[in-house]
C-alpha cells in the first residue's frame, strides 16, 4: 500500500504497514533496528504515540478521521511521546520524510493500493 500527499501531489510512502489491531498499536516499531526511506507505519486508532525501546528518531503525523494532517511532530526521538490532541490516527515515517514530502497541517493524505502508474494525484 502506498501513501500520498494528495494536497502537493508527492508520494510519502511507497510501502505501508498498518498496525491497526491492540498489539500492533502496542508494539509499533519497537524493538526494529530502522524504518527505511520510502516506508511507512499507520497506527489506527490512536491520537499519541510513545517512542519507549525504540532505537531510533521518526516523524510523527497526526491524522483526523478524514485522513487530514491537524499535526505534523518532526524528529521524535527514542524515549519520547508525542500528542495529536483530535486525531484519529498516526502516521510513523522516517525522519525527514515529513518535510521531504512537503506534510504540513490541513494537507489530505490517502492510502492506495493502486499501482504508481494509474494513481490520479
Amino acid at each position: 500500500m502506498r501513501v500520498l500527499n494528495r494536497t502537493k501531489g508527492l508520494v510519502v510512502a511507497e510501502e505501508l504497514e498498518v498496525a491497526d489491531s491492540l498489539w500492533g498499536r502496542f508494539r509499533g516499531l519497537m524493538g526494529r533496528k530502522e524504518l527505511a526511506h520510502g516506508t511507512a507505519m499507520l497506527i489506527r486508532p490512536s491520537s499519541s504515540i510513545h517512542t519507549f525501546f525504540m532505537r531510533f528518531p521518526i516523524d510523527a503525523v497526526f491524522l483526523d478521521r478524514a485522513d487530514r494532517v491537524v499535526r505534523v511532530a518532526e524528529r521524535v526521538f527514542p524515549w519520547r511521546l508525542a500528542f495529536g490532541g483530535r486525531a484519529h490516527a498516526v502516521l510513523e515515517l522516517p525522519v525527514g520524510a515529513a518535510a521531504e514530502s512537503g506534510i504540513e497541517p490541513g494537507d489530505m493524505l490517502s492510502f492506495t493500493d493502486e499501482a504508481p502508474g494509474n494513481v490520479t494525484l
